[in-house]
């Protein structure tokens, strides 16, 4: 199947070939990464303007690091130095970096909806690198990227998504991707944190965290989003972690075989133990490093791309 969208804005509008569509082609340039001369021209002569009006250090960089391999030239805004801080909206700032012939903004920002709403506003490429509570899909897609590459397929897999669901916007980008590619899902977390309203979802909801993990293939942690709470959502963060934290001894009742999975930044001793951070069962860093092939491949297919034929020349 080949791709026909013009932006990436959700998982949650994707169909299973979809997104198997971006992990084939991605497949293919984490291949192109690992030789010598990493760099390909496919968004040569293309300007990419990377809006991020939210913090980010992973996804900015990794954006950043996928378009230079891509050939593009690049255009780096941050709202602290910019005309937003002057009440522009974000409407014209974004009609002037179209006016300014950018071909694409990957956008970061706190409002939910704020790529769909720059979509129906501009003729410019846009991919969402996560709106508010919303949806992150290139962190969902190079999750998935990161299980298939291990387990060998995501579907029947047993996938446990552990910790601060209501205002997780990677949760529900994950929820949607590994739900149509065939896993079975769990959340747990606090109650106040992983209400059953995403049982809609197709998922499983829990609050037994040593249920909800004992038959995981992985386990995924999630930190507590304390920059979009409006008021505390559990007694403290040592209850917390003695609750639901990931350490050893939860651990050593799981499947031997299960990995640990997080999309930092991670909280070392909050939701999981270090060692268990550090150990030959976590894929974090590999998430990481997955994270540039993936949104190589989301660029490559929006920009026209015809999919993983096409780079290894199938």
């Amino acid at each position: 199947m080949t791709w026909n969208r013009k932006h990436l804005l959700d998982i949650e509008s994707l169909s299973a070939d979809e997104i198997t569509t971006v992990l084939d082609t991605a497949k293919a340039f984490k291949a192109v990464s690992q030789r010598a001369i990493k760099k390909v021209p496919a968004l040569r002569g293309r300007t990419v303007v990377n809006l991020f009006i939210e913090p980010s250090t992973r996804t900015r960089i990794s954006f950043e690091l996928a378009q230079q391999r891509l050939s593009a030239d690049i255009v780096n805004f941050t709202a602290d130095a910019s005309s937003l801080k002057k009440g522009e909206t974000l409407k014209d700032t974004a009609r002037n970096l179209e006016a300014l012939n950018a071909d694409f903004i990957v956008i970061r920002h706190s409002a939910a909806g704020a790529a769909h709403f720059l979509a129906r506003t501009l003729n410019t490429h846009v991919i969402n690198a996560g709106d508010g509570s919303h949806e992150h899909p290139t962190q969902a897609l190079l999750d998935a990227f990161t299980i298939r590459e291990r387990k060998g397929t995501i579907a029947g897999l047993n996938v446990t998504i552990l910790g601060d669901i209501l205002f997780s916007r990677v949760a529900r980008s994950n929820i949607w991707a590994l739900t149509k590619l065939g896993a079975k899902v769990t959340l747990c977390g606090p109650s106040t944190l992983v209400p059953r309203t995403f049982e809609a979802m197709g998922c499983r909801v829990t609050h037994d965290v040593d249920g909800a993990i004992r038959d995981a293939d992985i386990i995924h942690l999630l930190r507590i989003q304390h920059e979009r709470q409006r008021k505390t959502m559990f007694p403290s963060i040592g209850e917390y972690t003695q609750l639901f934290g990931l350490n050893k001894a939860r651990l050593a009742k799981t499947k031997p075989d299960s990995l640990i999975m997080h999309p930092g930044p991670v909280n070392r001793g909050v939701e999981i133990d270090s060692d268990i951070a550090d150990s030959v069962r976590s894929l974090i860093l590999e998430q990481v490093t997955n994270g540039i092939a993936v949104r190589m491949a989301v660029m490559f297919l929006v920009n026209g791309g015809k999919g993983a034929q096409e780079i290894t020349g199938g």
